[in-house]
């Protein structure tokens, strides 16, 4: 079964071939995971043409698949593949860091250093008094690029190392105050692929 018809061992069959496919599944199921994330995020125009070399890359590997069923190696490369592609694909969404996120902190300390440090950081913020369990609060409402929480939650933890705080996906958003770009690789594609702001 591992040699060939000259009795030697088959290396592209057992060794080459199934690399190809694992490597190939990376690439697909990764491709897959960052369209879907796009997808979400309103990145309308990029979708296709990610969803286009994922299924082409997808066939070419069911294919080698399928021309060789009686080798076991190709379909461990394939589950392999499928299940590296799908964490690399959600490594390389967390490096992007794309979209906006919702901050909310409720605290019932003085929360004046927090509110100065937020704004020396050109993040907006809206502040309302309220009522909590155990007597009156501040809530703090922040939207901010996903790139920005951990900053945010340093700040929080920093000067008001107390508060509650919880964080929640935003879709969109139509107008806001937020940290200038820093040029990340990312902001080639928002060019070239701009997404519609606002509902």
């Amino acid at each position: 079964m591992f040699f060939d018809a000259l009795g030697n061992f088959d290396y592209h069959a057992w060794i080459i071939l199934p690399l190809i496919i694992f490597f190939s599944r990376i690439c697909d199921v990764s491709l897959g995971t960052i369209r879907h994330v796009f997808i979400s995020k309103g990145f309308k125009k990029i979708v296709p043409l990610l969803g286009f070399f994922e299924v082409l890359i997808w066939i070419i590997v069911v294919a080698q698949v399928m021309k060789n069923l009686n080798n076991w190696a190709c379909y461990l490369a394939w589950a392999g593949g499928f299940a590296t592609g799908t964490y690399v694909g959600l490594w390389i969404e967390e490096k992007l860091a794309l979209g906006l996120q919702v901050i909310r902190i409720i605290t019932n300390q003085d929360c004046g250093d927090l509110l100065n440090a937020l704004k020396k950081e050109n993040h907006g913020i809206t502040v309302v008094d309220a009522q909590g369990a155990f007597g009156p609060v501040k809530m703090i409402f922040t939207i901010i690029k996903r790139k920005n929480v951990k900053e945010v939650i340093g700040l929080i933890r920093k000067h008001n190392p107390t508060a509650f705080y919880s964080i929640e996906e935003i879709k969109n958003s139509s107008q806001g105050v937020f940290t200038e770009n820093t040029g990340s690789g990312f902001s080639v594609i928002r060019k070239m692929f701009p997404s519609r702001k606002g509902t």
